[in-house]
């Protein structure tokens, strides 16, 4: 701001009087700033608001085995809130939470790679709930897609990532035979819902996985064929035995075959915010603001 004084004269009966002014002038780079910081009031009334809560982050070479039969359907906590975005992780309150939206996220170090955001076809159920839903299982629980897919112009490995090379919608619990994969994508390689339920190919392939199981109810058979993430193929039993993992968290099956960590994989979910933060955000176990 600029201060001076101003003389002026004015008459009042014919007679002149000379009047001291105090006036202040804005310069036109202090306007300027009035303006933006006006604007950036009216931004910030406006943003979107909406809170993203971390329920679960796998980790695929930690050492623990994050398969279909462990946490996902027992809600159990799984590791420490200080290693949750670097180690296997289930917040057990968060599990329970109702929820509207899903975020799946790759990262690296905590720094999202890659990011698709799916709103649930119905509205209202826990993570828990929907991954107890075992028997028949083979839910489909979103349509028309994920709502936002982001991924960093720098992203490795997305040609047979299980979450981020192919389309389609998310499923749950994805049973047949004595096979077990707790997320999926639709557009992946699918065990067909048709014909019967007991072929067991051992090639679908996702998050939370099992070839042993008596997976309607949650049950592991035997550990050797327990594993965490493996990726997207066309890798049908018997023919095949190379089935590629990432990571070396997985069972001692002679067809399970370690392979590469592309990131770790961390599920947000929330019941009001229908975008999450792109390539480069740094993550918490909260992300957002309250409505």
């Amino acid at each position: 701001k600029q201060w001076y004084q101003r003389r002026v004269a004015i008459t009042a009966g014919g007679k002149f009087f000379d009047l001291e002014l105090d006036v202040t002038e804005l310069t036109c780079t202090e306007k300027d700033k009035e303006d933006e910081e006006e604007d950036n009031e009216t931004d910030n009334e406006t943003e979107e608001c909406g809170l993203w809560h971390l329920g679960m982050n796998l980790n695929p070479a930690d050492g623990h085995i994050m398969d279909y039969t462990t946490g996902w359907s027992t809600g159990t906590s799984i590791g420490s809130s200080g290693k949750a975005l670097s180690m296997d992780f289930l917040d057990s309150q968060v599990w329970k939470e109702p929820a509207d939206y899903v975020a799946i996220v790759r990262h690296q170090h905590g720094v999202v790679d890659a990011a698709k955001v799916f709103k649930f076809k119905h509205w209202g159920i826990s993570l828990l709930d929907r991954f107890k839903d075992m028997n028949p299982g083979r839910m489909v629980v979103t349509s028309g897609g994920p709502i936002q897919e982001s991924v960093a112009e720098d992203a490795a490995n997305l040609s047979d990532d299980p979450i981020f090379s192919v389309g389609g919608d998310l499923a749950f619990n994805w049973v047949y035979g004595d096979n077990g994969h707790r997320i999926v994508m639709t557009g992946g390689f699918l065990a067909p819902l048709t014909p019967v339920r007991d072929v067991s190919e051992d090639n679908t392939h996702g998050l939370g996985n099992h070839f042993s199981c008596r997976c309607n109810v949650n049950v592991n058979s035997n550990s050797v064929w327990k594993h965490e993430i493996s990726n997207i193929q066309d890798c049908a039993w018997p023919s095949c035995q190379n089935q590629k993992m990432q990571g070396t968290d997985h069972g001692s099956g002679s067809s399970l075959k370690s392979g590469p960590v592309y990131g770790n994989y961390a599920i947000f979910v929330s019941q009001d915010a229908g975008s999450f933060p792109g390539p480069g955000f740094e993550l918490q176990t909260e992300i957002g603001k309250a409505c």
